[in-house]
């Protein structure tokens, strides 16, 4: 288990510290948990799960908006290298029941071989990939959010 700081500052943007005090990017979550590809965000309403796969999809060269995928249940945003192809963004938050996620073929997208970063991933637990990449966002008094990962 891995545990960083998330920050935010008006001049650097949304960024990580480590547990050693240094600042490090988005995209250390998908190297220090490769070759995992899908990722489980936890966290309450306004925890900032939307805010942070913003700057990961950035982070990773995205040049397409990223924002929350709330009505259309999954957004599909490509990237750089190197991490070249797609990246799926689902928001299962309205879904109704499992019953909807296969509908619109989750698990086609579960096991693409691309990234997918799921926020309220326990809506669809069952058609998770056993090796899932959990992560949790938890809101600090100062405002700051700890994510903790497990691989």
């Amino acid at each position: 288990m891995n545990t960083y700081t998330v920050k935010m500052t008006p001049e650097k943007g949304l960024f990580l510290v480590n547990e050693q005090g240094e600042e490090v990017k988005t995209t250390d979550v998908l190297l220090q948990t490769a070759p995992h590809r899908v990722f489980a965000f936890h966290g309450n309403m306004g925890a900032g799960k939307t805010t942070f796969i913003k700057q990961l999809c950035e982070d990773m060269g995205t040049m397409d908006v990223v924002n929350s995928p709330t009505f259309a249940i999954v957004n599909v945003y490509d990237v750089q290298v190197p991490y070249s192809g797609e990246v799926y963004h689902f928001d299962c938050y309205r879904l109704k029941d499992l019953r909807e996620a296969q509908d619109f073929g989750a698990e086609e997208y579960l096991y693409s071989g691309n990234y997918c970063f799921i926020e309220w991933p326990e809506m669809i637990a069952p058609l998770l990939p056993e090796d899932t990449v959990q992560i949790r966002i938890e809101v600090q008094d100062n405002g700051d959010r700890i994510l903790t990962i497990q691989p």
